[in-house]
């Protein structure tokens, strides 16, 4: 399996993986904020057009093809995601390159729950789970086997991880019922942080207002950049978590956002 890696910047690895439909602008301007904290940041190319806003049928036309590929089992009942095998190898090799305590890992919308299936890969010591949207036709799904989520459990609870995620309160993507059976799975290991969904961005790209319809991506598309709202402060609490886990005394520190 060969796919398109962008990497930038210094420091720790942390993996973003992108949202469905692509790696749009908002997905870039994430990476670039990760990167300006002190880390690399690798992005992997999974689904869509890099760089693209798509229109809400170009995006639709993206949702359908993953939908439906083998790499991905986006529906309940199709256990791991053969691509998170893919994306634990690049974590590997990421830790060799970078060094450092370990890799972070953020998954959004159609890849979220990839960061937590990530932690089977022993350098994956900072899993951050945004909005995840799958399975699509289970809202109290894992998108992952009964098998591997037992050894999740087991890796987060021998290691002592954290599980950082968000979601809008009224996202009908990502529900309560999911962030619940995340709980039961991890216990206090999972730190599932809600936010009011009236905070979401009101003007989303044209696949987000037309086809997702509801707030949904908490740190991309729904994001409002205004300094003290509550999606800058969970992109915030996002570094700040990555620094606390990644960044080794003396190496410096995160300094947030930074244009």
């Amino acid at each position: 399996m060969v796919k398109t890696v962008y990497t930038a910047g210094s420091g720790p690895a942390v993996v973003l993986m992108p949202e469905m439909p692509g790696i749009s602008p908002h997905v870039l301007r994430l990476a670039r904020w990760v990167r300006d904290a002190g880390f690399t940041v690798y992005v992997p190319s999974l689904f869509g057009t890099d760089g693209a806003y798509p229109t809400a049928e170009e995006g639709t036309k993206v949702l359908r093809r993953a939908c439906v590929s083998a790499e991905f089992r986006a529906f309940a009942g199709g256990g791991t995601s053969p691509v998170t095998t893919w994306l634990r190898g690049l974590a590997r090799q990421a830790h060799a390159e970078c060094g450092g305590p370990g890799v972070g890992a953020i998954g959004l919308c159609f890849t979220g729950n990839f960061a937590l299936t990530m932690a089977l890969e022993p350098a994956v010591i900072a899993p951050v789970v945004n909005h995840p949207s799958r399975p699509s036709d289970d809202p109290a799904g894992l998108d992952m086997s009964d098998e591997d989520a037992r050894m999740v459990r087991e890796r987060i609870e021998r290691d002592g991880l954290k599980v950082l995620a968000y979601r809008f309160d009224n996202d009908r993507w990502c529900t309560g019922q999911r962030f619940a059976a995340y709980q039961a799975l991890l216990g206090d290991a999972f730190d599932g942080r809600v936010l009011p969904g009236d905070s979401a961005r009101l003007d989303p790209p044209p696949f987000f207002r037309d086809v997702v319809e509801t707030p949904h991506s908490v740190v991309t598309a729904h994001l409002v950049d205004d300094e003290g709202h509550p999606t800058v402060k969970a992109r915030d609490e996002i570094l700040a978590f990555l620094a606390e886990r990644l960044i080794l005394p003396g190496d410096g520190e995160s300094d947030g956002r930074t244009q």
